[in-house]
């Protein structure tokens, strides 16, 4: 049987072990005669996976204890409306928000903001087509802008921080990290809020990770919904509404198998040495094209171009032959996108890597 390997941006591959435990467990969690699925949110056996999973990701991104680790409902696109909402309450619709525009998930961002302030586009990279992040020197910021908010790696367009960047005075600096939190080491303590939903690196669709710093907690607008308030999702330990459990189950399970592979730190060299043997690929002749700056390009996302684009369905259809599925780029770019993210093993890289050359040597 022909090895499958999955490059979807999301929902993505999730470790092979991690789904093996789940199903293990899915008629009985621990002897306890239930699914997790069936569980009460508010029952010992659950409490315990939600408390793991907490104590977990904490560990593997070394959280400081000022910083509340939030599971939420929705997505990434649902925390551009919650953070407004939870950020704005002390400076109301006169604040301006500071952004950075690197592609298309930091523009929804900007489009959903501006319904509850002022956006001040403190730099873009739209006129060269999303393939670089602005240079800091040239970014133009707002004294006392109530954030800056930043995508540091776009799925889409392939683009990531290099760099930790700086805010004017006590700006807090929102970071969407959807697509490569816990790809590799990060300081929390230089950001107020990260945020990323968990469908990339973490789980399941549907399951929210925020982890937002404490003096910025308890600051919500007059009509943030109960629910999406942080102070109210802090003090009940991500229950004040019924939480998105099997999803964090899930992601407790990956959190395990990221400490038994050594933690970020060693899934940031895994994730180096993938990138490094496609780009490589990519790069060999210019049958294919990622236009991305080299210093940018994600190690996440790989979007990439055929020369001759009429190549494009011929190209997809022997690639699902060969097990290489999900490799479409987004409707919105197109050509071709490889997410190679933390469960993606370099066996399928390589095997992506070896059909490249075959397809550009016909």
């Amino acid at each position: 049987m022909t090895n499958i390997y999955n490059f979807s941006a999301g929902p993505a591959v999730l470790p092979k072990e991690v789904l093996a435990q789940a199903a293990a467990e899915m008629l009985d969690w621990h002897g306890s005669g239930m699914s997790v699925m069936e569980m009460s949110h508010r029952g010992p056996e659950f409490i315990s996976i939600y408390r793991a999973a907490e104590r977990d990701l904490r560990e593997l991104l070394a959280v400081p204890d000022n910083y509340r680790v939030l599971f939420m409902q929705g997505g990434g696109l649902s925390q551009n409306a919650v953070i407004p909402m939870n950020m704005l309450g002390h400076q109301g619709p006169d604040a301006t928000i500071d952004f950075i525009q690197t592609g298309s998930w930091s523009s929804k961002s900007i489009q959903e903001a501006g319904r509850y302030a002022k956006v001040n586009v403190a730099a873009s990279a739209k006129a060269d087509g999303f393939t670089h992040v602005p240079p800091q020197s040239e970014w133009q910021l707002t004294p006392d802008a109530a954030y800056l908010h930043i995508c540091t790696n776009e799925t889409i367009d392939g683009v990531e921080f290099n760099f930790v960047p700086t805010a004017q005075g006590e700006t807090p600096i929102v970071a969407d990290m959807s697509s490569h939190i816990l790809s590799r080491p990060v300081d929390v303590s230089k950001y107020g809020v990260i945020f990323g939903g968990a469908q990339k690196n973490i789980g399941p669709a549907g399951v929210t990770v925020a982890i937002v710093r404490d003096d910025l907690i308890g600051k919500a607008l007059p009509f943030c919904p109960s629910a999406f308030d942080w102070k109210n999702v802090a003090e009940n330990e991500s229950m004040y509404n019924t939480p998105p459990t099997y999803g964090i189950y899930i992601a407790g399970l990956v959190f395990q198998w990221l400490k038994k592979q050594g933690g970020v730190a060693a899934m940031e060299q895994r994730n180096m040495e993938k990138a490094a043997l496609l780009y490589a690929a990519l790069d060999a002749d210019d049958f294919y094209q990622n236009r991305v700056a080299k210093e940018y390009r994600s190690r996440m996302n790989v979007p990439f171009y055929l020369r001759d684009e009429s190549q494009n369905e011929a190209f997809l259809a022997g690639a699902k032959a060969r097990g290489l599925l999900q490799l479409k780029g987004h409707k919105s770019v197109g050509g071709m996108r490889a997410s190679i993210y933390n469960a993606m093993p370099i066996e399928g890289v390589q095997a992506l890597v070896d059909y490249l050359n075959e397809f550009a040597g016909r």
